[in-house]
C-alpha cells in the first residue's frame, strides 16, 4: 500500500479492504481517465445521501495523482449551497420549504460555472468554496482551498448531479407527506423543477461523462444518511454546540431526506439508462453489478 493509499483511508475512515474492492470495480475508469487531453475532463458523479459518492471523488483524485500524475480537483455540489441567509431570503419570497438546502433553487449556480470556468482556464488563482453542514453555512473564504495553474481532472459530486427534471404532470401527485402537507398547492416543487429545467441543465452539460452509484431503493437512504450524521456528530466530538445546530437526529433526516425523494426516485428510474458508468448498490451500499455504456 503506498502512501497515498493509506492517507486515503485515513481521510474517509475505511478499511483496506475498500482498497480491493475499488480495485476491482473501479479501475476502468482509472483506465479511461489517465489520458489527459488538451482541456479538464469533467466527470460528474450522481448517487444519493450516503452512496460514497464524495469517497469515489477521492479515490478517483487519489489514484490518478499518484499513478499518472494528473492533477484532479474534487468539488460538490453542497459546496455551492446558497448561504444561510440567502436561502431564508428565497424562504421569504418563494416559498418555506427553501429554507432548507438540497434541492435545486437552494444552490449558487452561477458561482458553480465560474469556479468551474476559471479552473478550466487555468489562469487564475480559484477559490474552491466549502460549506459547513455543521453550522448550515457557507464556510469563510480564509478557510477554503485555492488552486492555482491548470488543473487536468474535474470531479464534481452531487445528489442530483446529472438529474433531469419532470413534466408538469408529474408533479401533480404528492410523493410524501411533506408535500401534501406542506406543499399542497406545488409552489415549491414547481419552483424546484424549474430551477432543474434551466440553469442546473447549463452546469450538467459541461460534464464529460457521468458515474451513478445507484442505491437500491430510496429507503436505503434514510439509513445511510443516518449513519453519515452519527459520523459527522462523532467528529465534532463534545464540541456540539449551538454553533454546530446543523447536526440532526433520526426524525430530523427523516424529514430532511423528504425534501430530496422526488427528485431520487426519478433519478433512479431514469438515469441508469444514460449514464456513462453505472454501479449498481446493495442496502450495504456494496456494488454489485458494473455497466458501461
Amino acid at each position: 500500500m503506498s502512501p497515498a493509499e493509506q492517507q486515503f483511508l485515513t481521510r474517509n475512515k475505511l478499511p483496506e479492504s475498500y482498497l480491493l474492492s475499488a480495485a476491482r470495480w473501479f479501475s476502468p475508469l482509472l483506465e479511461k481517465y489517465q489520458s489527459a487531453g488538451d482541456k479538464p475532463l469533467i466527470i460528474g458523479i450522481n448517487g444519493s445521501q450516503g452512496s460514497g459518492k464524495s469517497t469515489l471523488a477521492d479515490y478517483l483524485c487519489t489514484m490518478l495523482s499518484e499513478r499518472y500524475q494528473l492533477r484532479c480537483v474534487s468539488l460538490s455540489l453542497d459546496d455551492f449551497y446558497l448561504t444561510k441567509r440567502e436561502r431564508q431570503q428565497l424562504a421569504e419570497q418563494v416559498h418555506p420549504l427553501l429554507e432548507t438546502r438540497g434541492v435545486p433553487s437552494t444552490h449558487d449556480i452561477p458561482l458553480a460555472l465560474e469556479t468551474i470556468a476559471k479552473l478550466v482556464d487555468g489562469s487564475a488563482e480559484t477559490l474552491i468554496p466549502r460549506f459547513d453542514k455543521s453550522r448550515d453555512d457557507r464556510m469563510p473564504e480564509a478557510q477554503c482551498d485555492r488552486i492555482s495553474g491548470a488543473v487536468d481532472i474535474i470531479v464534481f459530486e452531487g445528489w442530483c448531479v446529472g438529474a433531469r427534471a419532470q413534466s408538469d404532470e408529474q408533479l401533480i401527485e404528492p410523493v410524501n407527506s411533506l408535500e401534501s402537507e406542506q406543499d399542497a398547492d406545488l409552489v415549491w416543487r414547481t419552483s424546484v423543477n424549474q430551477a432543474l429545467t434551466g440553469e442546473y441543465q447549463v452546469l450538467f452539460d459541461l460534464l464529460d461523462e457521468l458515474i451513478m452509484l445507484q442505491a437500491p431503493s430510496f429507503e436505503s437512504v434514510f439509513n445511510w444518511r443516518l449513519e453519515q450524521e452519527e459520523k459527522l456528530a462523532a467528529g465534532l466530538g463534545n464540541s456540539v454546540s449551538d454553533k454546530h445546530q446543523g447536526i440532526m437526529s433520526a426524525s430530523q433526516i427523516s424529514e430532511f431526506i423528504a425534501h430530496y425523494q422526488r427528485i431520487t426516485e426519478h433519478s433512479l428510474g431514469e438515469m441508469p439508462q444514460r449514464a456513462d458508468h453505472l454501479y449498481k448498490l446493495d442496502s450495504q451500499r456494496q456494488i454489485v453489478d458494473y455497466i458501461h455504456h
